[in-house]
């Protein structure tokens, strides 16, 4: 019954957000197309047709994203658990909303999200920037930005900033009535795509031509993560290091979810009942603790790790996989029968474990973590 209800409020809470997000921009001037600068390697990420990308909307998303004013009280912006020295995570174990709820969940990181095909830990409904950017503002459960059933208070605050206002004059010039959650969330969702990391350690080996660029450490780590030994490329593939991931020239998106075995509390793959993962959307048993896999991407600085934050280090997390699943460690070798056939379980020495983790701090783009494109308007330098 519980999980029925959860299923319906999501359904209701899609069909609401929908009806805000529909329609397209009109066919009228545009503003100036957004011009991607994509590093060597990475394809063009998908974009909706009714919502272009265009510089203007890209600078009116970065100026909303960080505006407090997004909240009700005016103490939380999206940047707020989305910091961008920690790739746009918080580095709390689960996030915290703008009321102080405690939420149940770690605040992922949004590096690379213009090619994530499912965006939240498990709800496969929520499949474009353009609705996932209303949830935190609408959204009963958890309260994160506070304005259930207040969008005309929101949407008066933003109106009456006169150059706010013309800011989304200027990105939806063909709209009668600019401002409007539609256009607030079309904002928000073209300055999330503009978040493209790739030039960490690894990208300039691969295709930087800089054989130096990786110690010999990381490349043997490298060699440890694509192994059929360890299985981690066959959750963390491709350029962005997740499977879950699309661009223009893929065909119809996956979206994966998996079961890692981080719980087993019935010995029959029970995960806890504050957060059984996917099931609660579909009530599938197979779906029980299934949760999509990020990106690696600058995965160093996004600690602490999984769905609930439970691992605090990747150390940690090396050896939940070694382990075959840390239900298993804690279930006299018993492994969850829903997990995936991938978490078999490992055995690396000392030096391989430190190969592997100098591996994964090589996904670190440092450029990223400080690039002013993306930093908070008020108090960052000019963008050249």
């Amino acid at each position: 019954m519980a999980r029925a209800k959860t299923k319906a409020a999501w359904l209701a809470a899609l069909a609401v957000l929908g009806t805000a997000c529909g329609g397209g921009e009109g066919g009228g001037r545009a503003p100036e197309p957004y011009v991607w600068k994509l590093p060597a390697g990475f394809p063009t990420p998908r974009v909706p047709a009714d919502n272009p990308m265009s510089e203007a909307k890209v600078r009116l998303g970065r100026r909303l994203f960080y505006d407090t004013r997004l909240s009700l009280n005016g103490t939380q912006s999206c940047g707020s658990c989305h910091e961008q020295a920690r790739a746009f995570t918080d580095a709390r174990v689960t996030a915290v909303g703008s009321t102080g709820q405690v939420h149940r969940r770690n605040a992922q990181g949004l590096a690379n999200v213009a090619f994530s095909t499912s965006l939240t830990w498990a709800n496969p409904m929520l499949t474009t920037l353009e609705l996932q950017a209303l949830t935190p503002l609408f959204g009963r459960e958890p309260v994160e930005l506070g304005f259930a059933d207040r969008q005309d208070e929101l949407l008066e605050r933003l109106r009456s900033d006169a150059d706010l206002a013309a800011g989304f004059a200027e990105a939806f010039p063909d709209d009668e009535a600019p401002v409007s959650v539609a256009s607030l969330g079309r904002a928000l969702a073209s300055f999330q795509r503009s978040l493209v990391s790739g030039g960490a350690p690894v990208d300039r080996y691969r295709y930087g031509g800089q054989p130096d660029a990786l110690s010999r450490s990381a490349r043997r780590g490298m060699e440890l993560f694509l192994s059929e030994r360890l299985e981690c490329d066959h959750c963390h593939s491709g350029f962005n290091f997740q499977d879950a991931t699309a661009h223009e020239a893929t065909p119809e998106p996956i979206l994966p979810f998996h079961n890692t075995g981080l719980y087993n509390e019935d010995g029959q793959g029970a995960y806890p009942l504050a957060d059984p993962g996917l099931i609660e959307l579909t009530g599938r048993v197979e779906d029980m603790g299934r949760f999509r896999a990020p990106s690696l991407r600058n995965v160093a600085v996004t600690a602490p790790y999984m769905h609930d934050g439970s691992l605090a280090t990747l150390s940690e997390v090396l050896d939940h996989y070694a382990a075959g699943g840390r239900a298993r460690a804690g279930n006299a070798g018993q492994s969850s029968p829903l997990q995936s056939g991938f978490v078999r379980g490992f055995t690396l020495t000392a030096e391989e474990k430190q190969d592997v983790l100098a591996f994964l701090e090589a996904l670190t783009d440092t450029e990223f973590l400080t690039d002013p494109r993306h930093a908070d308007p008020a108090l960052a330098p000019p963008v050249p």
